[in-house]
């Protein structure tokens, strides 16, 4: 959702500097690499796992996740009405409990998918989703 949809929804806004969207673009293809590989060829699983407390849970978390996120940033994307500038506060949604809604999703989203999966790669991502984008929260708080 990251990386395709939600760059095609966005409205026009500060262009991206090119050095930046490649090292974004490396970082989603290796940590993607890293994730498969990990699942397909590591990580190994009971034949009931799908049925265990740990998936049920961690795949709810990762859902969850999921729509706060997409439901945040169809929020913020419609903050300002076309060609109004300026600051505008997000309400609705989870916006009304913490102020980085979007990064507040994408953070249990991939919390929930380290829980479903159980390795260490996940958990790697999931902590680094957690300092990252909560850092990003705490200067947009601010």
């Amino acid at each position: 959702y990251r990386a395709l949809i939600f760059p095609l929804l966005i409205r026009a806004g500060k262009p991206t500097p090119f050095f930046i969207f490649v090292l974004a673009l490396l970082f989603c293809v290796y940590n993607g690499y890293l994730q498969g590989r990990s699942l397909s060829n590591y990580a190994k699983y009971p034949s009931d796992w799908l049925k265990d407390p740990c998936f049920i849970t961690g795949f709810i978390g990762w859902l969850t996740g999921v729509a706060i996120n997409i439901h945040s940033d169809h929020i913020l994307r419609n903050l300002r009405k076309p060609g109004e500038t300026g600051y505008k506060i997000p309400r609705g949604g989870m916006f009304e409990y913490v102020s980085g809604a979007n990064f507040f999703g994408e953070i249990l989203e991939w919390f929930g998918f380290a829980l479903a999966c159980c390795t260490i790669e996940s958990l790697s991502f999931a902590l680094c989703t957690l300092f990252i984008l909560g850092s990003r929260a705490k200067q947009h708080h601010q």
